[in-house]
């Protein structure tokens, strides 16, 4: 269910949980109200007020650790997109200096891609400059680490374990205020909504950011997409015909 959502539209995500979470907020408090004996809820509101503000403490830490998490993640899976395109740049500029021209040759799937540039490079490495060769193989080595990285970080942030205990914090926090008895029911309805608004709100933020690559919240291929256009406009078409210099 949690993967589903965070594949998902942020507008489908939002009417599921948030929409459809506020709505079953709202029926349960009017449910408790017409079933539950008011008069005897009113005396115990003062001490579920004290576990109220304990639990609503709790949960609040919980959900906030939860966010800066998957923040953390999305803005260093971000930072390494931009190295994995800046290293491939860079890697494209020294082999143009040196006269290197098998870039285009060497695309395809990406680990092939890499072997490739690693196998020209230790073939060359006696041919060219010593010092460029070396980083040359530096920024590839940056290349394949910033994938290796933001491959694993493709995976959710907040581990499995943690989603029922986030789930049935929101289901327990916003419960409590069905047995807060206030003289006007709609009153009540309406600060249990807004309630249920706000924790289910967060709770959508994080499964948005929770996967950097799918869902509506996710970072795009365009630093890398630039770098390969820039790469492509710079490189000989191969199906132009070749023109025969002059002897004039």
């Amino acid at each position: 269910m949690i993967f589903f959502l965070t594949t998902q539209p942020i507008w489908v995500s939002g009417a599921i949980i948030v929409g459809l979470g506020t709505l079953l907020s709202v029926l349960g408090t009017v449910l408790v109200r017409r079933y539950a004996d008011v008069k005897r809820l009113t005396p115990d509101t003062e001490i579920a007020g004290f576990k109220f503000g304990t639990v609503g403490v709790l949960y609040a830490v919980l959900l906030a650790f939860a966010i800066i998490v998957v923040w953390e993640k999305y803005s260093d899976t971000e930072l390494d997109v931009v190295q994995e395109a800046g290293a491939a740049e860079n890697i494209y500029r020294p082999t143009m200096d040196q006269g290197i021209t098998g870039t285009r040759a060497a695309r395809g799937a990406t680990k092939q891609a890499l072997d490739a540039v690693y196998g020209a490079l230790v073939s060359s490495s006696g041919q060219g400059d010593s010092a460029v060769i070396s980083e040359l193989l530096r920024q590839v080595e940056l290349i394949t680490q910033s994938r290796r990285a933001r491959l694993v970080r493709s995976e959710g942030a907040v581990p499995k374990a943690l989603w029922p205990i986030l789930l049935g914090g929101a289901a327990i926090t916003i419960g409590f205020t069905f047995f807060f008895v206030t003289q006007r029911l709609l009153t009540q309805i309406l600060m249990t909504a807004l309630l249920a608004i706000l924790i289910l709100s967060e709770l959508l933020i994080i499964i948005g950011i929770d996967r950097p690559f799918s869902g509506a919240v996710k970072i795009g291929p365009n630093a890398l997409a630039a770098v390969l256009t820039d790469i492509e406009s710079r490189l000989p078409d191969s199906r132009s015909p070749v023109i025969e210099p002059s002897n004039k």
